[in-house]
């Protein structure tokens, strides 16, 4: 079994970056790949960005992409995802997940998922 908990999350106002980062516990972290997933109000959930569990792909969706970075730590057992130049519609809750197969990570079949962290942004 997996557990995730996400942190980073809050208030930032449109241009401002935000860092998150997601512990895990519970299996060996670098035979995990990992994604970052986003649930605006009102909405499903949507992908945001994913790496493979070897660190040599990654995988960004189209809104995010040239803004948001994930990295993960292997020695740490961390994955992050680091957000710039926000904008109002990135707002939502964001969610870690982590999947045991290195295929199909830009879709919402993960076998472990967080609880989630809020990020609002201002205009």
């Amino acid at each position: 079994q997996v557990q995730l908990v996400e942190s980073g999350g809050g208030l930032v106002q449109a241009g401002g970056s935000l860092r998150l980062s997601c512990a895990t516990s519970g299996r060996t972290f670098s035979n995990l790949s990992m994604g970052w997933f986003r649930q605006p109000p009102g909405k499903e959930r949507e992908f945001v960005a994913a790496m493979s569990y070897g660190g040599s792909t990654t995988y960004y969706g189209d809104s995010v992409k040239g803004r948001f970075t994930i990295s993960r730590d292997n020695a740490k057992n961390t994955v992050a995802l680091q957000m710039n130049n926000l904008k109002p519609e990135d707002t939502a809750v964001y969610y870690c997940a982590a999947k045991i197969l290195n295929v199909g990570l830009t879709g919402r079949r993960y076998d472990y998922w967080g609880q989630g962290t809020q990020v609002t942004v201002s205009s």
